[in-house]
């Protein structure tokens, strides 16, 4: 579409799972072509099982496939000439893998000078370069999972949110170095990687350290800023409530008839509500399990108070938000049936950006990607015969 911001960008992407995805997937919302090379046979993230089910659906929507096979000689020779036509090219293969495949950005960028080579990897520069990392093990390493769980039971959180995070500083990269290319002309390699993505994420509490001499302790266990700021049982489904200034204070317990409360003024600054936190909240998790979880959102509704339901992944299909503001769009599914995914969270003159709502299948494009390269029929149909592309 030409009234999308990047119409007109081409994006190769050598990647697979999610980080290298993740940064293929917002360059497909926003209007870029993105062309997702494939292994012969297809990229194995496509069958993964359990939480990997999701990966494929999610993070490959709306892109181009076309199969190549890196080991032969006519396979490489496909992909310098994709490369060569190309804006961007993103890859998350394990370090030295595009080097030894000749795909590193020294060589590509001697044909191709305005090339943006953006690396999703486990880590920066450094002693721990060549190691290979997960989602899961940034997480561990950068104190993420430290925070998330208890003290002493460390726990990754729900969702690959390093993964993502980490593509989506691919994606502010990328975007720098295009506006610095309309400036120089050239382009350049920039690298994301998920353990400095979870350094980035705990950077808050490694503050509070300097900050207070005293280390922040799990999520789980943490002194809260706020004394009210928790999960609350009530007559069915929990619910979270915070409240986090003075006059919220007030307001809480104006609605909850928190009459004694109100009347110690001593309590009406913030900092002294967190000391007393052992007093008030006793008296509070009783108020609120005297209603049912509707109750407490129709009392809080309107009011100012930060609340929240405590949701699952599944409920989002039925959110009445996200289906009012347009947040989530059809997608078809490989092999056929129709689900509903969110689109990128950002609005661009009043409209949500939405991809493609098909999933490509394994080299669904090869051929129009060849031809687009200028490789007549009788060489596309050499290609496939010799297994360099499917």
């Amino acid at each position: 579409m030409s009234d999308t911001p990047l119409s007109g960008i081409r994006v190769v992407e050598f990647a697979h799972m999610i980080m290298g995805p993740s940064v293929g997937a917002i360059f497909a919302a926003l209007g870029a072509e993105v062309i997702h090379v494939e292994p012969i046979g297809g990229d194995r993230t496509r069958t993964l099982l359990g939480s990997g089910a999701g990966y494929f659906p999610t993070f490959n929507r709306g892109k181009q496939s076309i199969c190549l096979d890196l080991k032969s000689t006519d396979g490489i020779a496909v992909a310098r000439k994709l490369i060569d036509s190309a804006d961007v090219l993103v890859e998350n293969y394990r370090p030295g893998a595009m080097d030894r495949l000749g795909l590193d950005y020294e060589s590509l960028s001697a044909t191709n000078s305005r090339l943006i080579y953006c690396s999703a990897k486990g880590f920066l520069k450094g002693p721990y370069e060549q190691r290979t990392a997960l989602d899961e093990v940034a997480q561990m390493m950068g104190g993420l999972a430290y925070m998330t769980g208890p003290p002493g039971r460390p726990l990754r959180a729900g969702s690959s949110v390093v993964d993502i995070t980490g593509g989506m500083f691919g994606v502010i990269a990328v975007q720098a170095a295009l506006e610095e290319r309309h400036r120089t002309g050239r382009g350049q390699k920039v690298q994301t990687a998920l353990f400095e993505t979870t350094v980035y994420l705990i950077a808050q509490h490694m503050a509070q350290m300097a900050v207070t001499g005293q280390a922040a302790a799990p999520m789980p266990a943490r002194i809260s800023a706020w004394a009210v700021y928790d999960v609350f049982e009530t007559k069915d489904d929990p619910v979270f409530i915070g409240v986090v200034t003075d006059s919220l204070w007030e307001k809480f317990c104006a609605l909850f008839g928190l009459d004694d409360l109100w009347a110690d003024e001593s309590l009406r600054a913030n900092n002294v509500r967190v000391q007393a936190r052992d007093q008030i909240m006793p008296i509070i998790r009783e108020v609120v399990q005297e209603y049912t979880r509707d109750e407490i959102i129709n009392k809080l509704e309107g009011t100012g108070l930060p609340f929240a339901p405590i949701a699952r992944p599944e409920d989002m299909f039925d959110d009445p938000h996200l289906n009012a503001s347009g947040g989530l769009e059809s997608v078809d599914l490989v092999g056929g049936g129709e689900t509903r995914l969110p689109l990128i969270p950002i609005e661009m003159n009043g409209r949500r950006l939405g991809v493609s709502p098909i999933i490509p299948d394994a080299g669904q494009h090869t051929s129009s990607i060849l031809a687009s390269l200028g490789y007549d029929e009788p060489s596309i149909t050499a290609l496939v015969r010799s297994g360099a592309v499917e």
